[in-house]
This record gives C-alpha cells, structure tokens and sequence, in this order.
C-alpha cells in the first residue's frame, strides 16, 4: 500500500529554525520503502530566511526531508523567475507544474527540469503525479507578473489523459495542488484518487465527489500522511510536528543563516503580546493590524491608513524585544508602501472591500484588511457599508483622499480591486523598514479603539469585530497567501 507524506505552505516555519527541525523530524518519522514525500508549494517563501536567502533556505528543507515531488505555489515567485531558476538547479526535488508559462509561453523551468506530469512507483504500485498553480498568481505576486497561469483543469486533464494513455499507465492519480479554494471544481471535472492542495491556510482533510481533498495548513504545524488503497477511497491523517524530535542537520544549517541575517537589534519592547494568528487577523479589528495601518499612515502623511489582513504573516505572538527580524516576519515583502490618491466614492468602496473580497484562498467569514484614521461599520447579514468615516468626519464622495497602503494592492485585482495603479501619487520605504522606524520612533502599544464594527441583523455588534487575543497561545494558522 504506497503512502504519500505531504506539506503545503510551510513558509516562514523557516525562521524559528526548531520549529522547522521539529516539521522535518516528524516527516522523516513518516517516510519509509512505501512512501514519497512531496510539496504543494510556498516552500520557499515567504519569511525572514526567504528574505536574505532568497528562498535557499527552501533547498535545506528538501535535503533534510528527502522531499521528491513539489509544486508551484504562489510566493515561489516572490523572488522573481531568475532567483526561481536557480533553486530549481539546486533543489533535489524535481517539480512538477502543468500550467505554468513562461515569459515565451514555454514551460516555465523546463530547461531546470520542471515536468507536467511524473510517475513514480511507491510500495509495487505506479503512482502519476500532475502539478497545479493558481491561475491568478500573476495578481497576486508582481513578481511572477511577466508569467501566465493556464487553466488548471484543462492543464491537468491534458496531462492525466497523457499517463492514462501510457504503455504502462499509473494505478493512482494524484495532483499537487496550490489551487486553494479551486481544488473543490478540480475535484468535480475530474477523475484522480486525490487532491494534496494548499494556498488556503485551514487544514482541510474530506472526500469530494469521490476524490480526497488534503491540506495540512500552514507554517508546518501539520503534515498529511495518505493511504492509496487498491480497492477503496484513499484515506489521509494529519500529523502535528509538536513533539517530534528535530532533525539537527536542518536547525544547524537554519540557525547559521539566522546568524547571518544581521537583523537582531531590538527596535522597540511590547509589554502586552501582540497575537497575529488567522483568527485574529482575519477577525477584524486586531491591534497588529491596527499597528501597521497607523506605520503606514504616519510614513507618508496620509488620510487614511490601509493594510489587507492576508500580508500580515501568521506566526509566534510579537512581544517583549521586538528585533527587526520581528518586524521583517510580520511582513517579509520587499515592497514599498505606497500612497494613493482616490476619491470619497472610492474610497467608501475600498473600505466595503475589506469585507467583500474577490479572493478564494480565505474562508467565508474572514476580514481581509485594517486602517488607520478611519472607522468602518459594517453590515454583516445586508453585506453593506453602513458607515464609515475619516478623522472622525464623514466622508465627501466628491473629496480626495490620501491612502498609505502596500504597492501590492495597486497591482492585485484579488483583494481591493476598486486600487489600482493609476491611483498612484507617491511612495515611501520598504514596508517592514516602515515599521522600524515607526517602532522605534513611536514604540509600539496598539490598541483596540473601535475602527471596525460588524454588525448583525439585530443591529449588534458581531462577535467578529473584537477576536479574542490569547497572548500566552502559539499557533502556526495562519494569507497573503
């Protein structure tokens, strides 16, 4: 009975190097004769590590795990096509993408050994592999913006006809999947044993329409281990990393880079743990978000201050000394904060867009952004505006605002599409370098002041609006994803 032991978006796991030594034990514990260890991408970034190392750092996680098949997710590209092609030479473990073009509509790293499809046999049993990245990847990474992204079930259903028609064609099917909330109508037009997705955050672990649909959830608190049976549905189990013993080699070589990352010097302390779990920001208002809509307002003197809850990165709570690399984990883009220049009437649409995204890699019910001198209500059951203001004033549709955002939103059609790049009037520094100099100028003590209030039908406030923070709880769930 082959058994596939599989991780997905494990990404900043990276920067807390026992806790990626932790991730590689238990899949080492997992791997055996009748096993194949493989990704579904956003292995290489982001995160600090992924910052200085341009995503090498992924390479040592390949190597410790014996990683053999891994796929595209959308931040593999967060370094650019050129910084990709050189891991992909370095990389033991060969990738497998269906859909992924290049700038000359070839197959993106073709000549690094990029393959659509692979098979490989596990346990006596042939097993037929297709790789899969989100169509909309060149929205979501300005980076990968020189790249196109075909349909994912065409691109896949192309390659499963080609093993099918094999001399020798597999005995299961199985994609690697950085589709997200795709994974569902992948499962529903096609015809594989199973589905090993990521891009969305939440574990994920039931059978569609006959197909196993798998995520283990992010920064590696979990790894799936499937079951591919000969006369019955496929079954998976997801396995915590928490008491697994470390893998040395792996938390040697991540501490090494740590070290060389030069990013210790404490900017500001936090007496009250700032929590940035999924739950939290995603909730709604929530003091990290609130934290970096105020940064961002105060570097470029705007109106208004805006963050979207997927590029605050999930992870350990901020509290105590809170270094650069702190910052830099909190939001690992070499981007610029930008300022934008909109109108009343667009600017009310941006702030309903918080609440109504175009996104599906979140969950129904998530929050998808934060501000700063602004308060929002919002009606949750009629899924409207219902009011919003700008400095305690309500806002003129024929005014002009100043918007200090992430230059990521002026590129994305995903999340606050009502942005774009024509709004441009300015910009400021790197983002996590913004936050520096605002910590160690201004401190940090965010707190929940009312900026977003979701209300029911009964006209009360949601429970969302004010998520609990458990300072004392660690937890790995956590977009942009």
């Amino acid at each position: 009975m082959p058994r596939l032991v599989h991780h997905s978006d494990v990404e900043n796991v990276f920067d807390t190097p026992e806790r990626a030594a932790r991730l590689a034990g238990r899949i080492r514990e997992l791997d055996g004769p009748d096993a194949l260890v493989v990704g579904s991408g956003d292995t290489t970034a982001p995160g600090v590590l992924s910052l200085v190392a341009s995503g090498r750092q992924a390479v040592d996680f390949h190597v410790a795990t014996d990683t053999a098949l891994e796929t595209f997710g959308n931040h593999e590209f967060d370094h650019g096509p050129g910084a990709l092609r050189e891991l992909l030479e370095r990389s033991p473990a060969t990738y497998v993408s269906a859909n992924v073009r290049d700038e000359d509509g070839e197959r993106f790293g073709a000549a690094e050994g990029v393959v659509p499809h692979a098979v490989r046999e596990i346990d006596g049993s042939r097993v037929g592999f297709v790789g899969v990245t989100d169509p909309a990847t060149d929205s979501l990474n300005p980076m990968a913006a020189s790249l196109s992204f075909s349909d994912p079930i065409a691109a896949v259903e192309a390659e499963l006809e080609a093993m099918r028609a094999a001399a020798d064609p597999p005995d299961h099917l199985v994609v690697l999947s950085h589709l997200g909330g795709g994974d569902d109508d992948l499962a529903r037009a096609l015809d594989v044993d199973a589905i090993l997705g990521g891009h969305v955050h939440s574990p994920r672990n039931e059978h569609v329409d006959g197909t196993l649909l798998v995520r283990p959830g992010v920064n590696g608190a979990a790894v799936a281990e499937v079951e591919l049976f000969a006369d019955r549905r496929p079954t998976a189990t997801l396995r915590e990393r928490s008491d697994a013993d470390p893998h040395s080699d792996l938390r040697n070589a991540l501490e090494r880079r740590m070290a060389n990352t030069g990013l210790d010097e404490t900017v500001a302390t936090l007496d009250e743990p700032m929590s940035r779990t999924d739950e939290v920001v995603h909730g709604g208002e929530c003091r990290v978000g609130n934290f970096v809509a105020d940064a961002f307002r105060w570097a470029l003197s705007a109106d208004v201050g805006l963050t979207n809850a997927g590029g605050l990165r999930s992870g350990d709570p901020i509290a105590g000394r809170v270094t650069r690399a702190d910052l830099v984990s909190l939001i690992p883009f070499e981007e610029p904060v930008v300022r934008a220049e909109v109108t009343g009437r667009e600017l009310r649409s941006i702030l309903a867009e918080m609440a109504a995204p175009t996104v599906d890699f979140g969950e129904d019910d998530w929050w998808h952004g934060h501000v700063s001198n602004a308060r929002v209500v919002w009606d949750a059951d009629a899924e409207t505006l219902r009011d919003a203001t700008v400095d305690g004033r309500a806002i003129d549709p024929e005014a002009t605002y100043t918007v200090a955002t992430s230059e990521y939103l002026l590129h994305s059609d995903q999340e606050f599409p009502t942005l774009r790049e024509r709004h441009r009037a300015g910009e400021g520094g790197i983002q996590y370098e913004v936050l520096w100099r605002y910590a160690a100028e201004r401190g940090i003590d965010p707190t929940i002041d009312g900026r977003i209030r979701v209300l029911n039908g009964s006209n009360e406030e949601a429970d969302a609006e004010r998520p609990a923070e458990e300072p004392s709880t660690v937890s790995d769930r956590g977009p942009r994803l």
